[in-house]
């Protein structure tokens, strides 16, 4: 048996491992009472994993070529389900937040939200025939969102190119003197910029654009702060893929210099934010104005 045959066989039993999404509700609410009432992503499920005790051979099975892990994945929709029953609420800045009732429900039955929410779905759809499937207990794959069709573009992209538009993006975001290097072996640094904070303080960045579709491990991390010690004040990693529990741990490490990634679903909004290649259609709502004309 070769080598390859050996690690697809371990990798199934860890996805075995990762629980289910309605197994993940009550870690998700208890992670939330143990961060403050309300969190990131980034944030919700390494506490997860610590409540758990999952260990890192379940937490980073990858969910196919999304950049997200397997946990990440069914994480969300536990997060969506849990939103449904009123228990969390969401920002358009990706904060999730605890509700009323989900800051004094001790406990959830997963198992019953997911059928209370198939029931109401099937109740709708009873009513609209043009409805779709409601998603399983199995965690059904949802139809692509606009950063799925986003990151398949940028994850196409010509490297020179992605390196231009991560360029663009640091320009746009206030950076100044922004350079793409365009040299091998220079330890996975592509480009360096400054930038400076309220017009007085500066600090010297240098960035590496990763066109990725799985996750980046802590190895790449470790490369790239060796790479810049000496030579910047912060390092940059803009990947199209995610970020390993571990490579995130390693990006903060005590005593080390400092590594801010951007995963996918960041570099995703900061291009929405920015309006750089995404069009944001609104919907105009017009009321007349009763009043308005009795005025007259």
């Amino acid at each position: 048996m070769t080598k390859g045959q050996n690690r697809k066989p371990r990798r199934d039993a860890s996805r075995r491992g990762v629980p289910q999404f309605d197994q993940l509700m009550n870690p998700t609410l208890q992670a939330l009472k143990r961060l403050g009432g309300s969190a990131s992503i980034d944030e919700i499920v390494p506490e997860i994993v610590k409540l758990l005790n999952l260990p890192p051979e379940v937490a980073e099975v990858p969910h196919g070529t999304t950049g997200r892990t397997e946990l990440e994945y069914r994480a969300a929709w536990a997060r969506t389900y849990l939103r449904n029953a009123g228990y969390l609420e969401n920002s358009e800045r990706g904060i999730w937040a605890l509700t009323p009732k989900g800051t004094h429900a001790d406990s959830v039955d997963g198992r019953e939200i997911a059928r209370e929410y198939a029931r109401q779905f099937q109740a709708a759809r009873a009513r609209t025939p043009a409805g779709r499937e409601v998603p399983s207990a199995d965690v059904a794959e949802p139809s692509p969102t606009w950063q799925d069709k986003l990151l398949a573009i940028l994850q196409a992209m010509d490297p020179t190119a992605f390196e231009r538009l991560c360029q663009r993006i640091l320009r746009e975001s206030g950076f100044i003197e922004v350079e793409v290097t365009r040299r091998s072996g220079d330890g996975g640094i592509d480009g360096y910029g400054t930038i400076r904070l309220a017009g007085l303080i500066s600090f010297n960045v240098l960035f590496q654009s990763k066109r990725y579709r799985g996750n980046i491990g802590p190895d790449t991390v470790r490369d790239f702060r060796g790479a810049m010690v000496g030579r910047a004040d912060k390092g940059l990693i803009i990947s199209t893929g995610g970020f390993t529990l571990e490579a995130r741990r390693e990006a903060t490490r005590d005593g080390a210099p400092p590594i801010d990634l951007i995963d996918g679903r960041l570099l995703a909004e900061k291009l929405k934010d920015l309006k750089l290649g995404v069009r944001t259609t609104l919907v105009e709502h017009i009321e007349p104005i009763e009043e308005w004309f009795r005025s007259l």
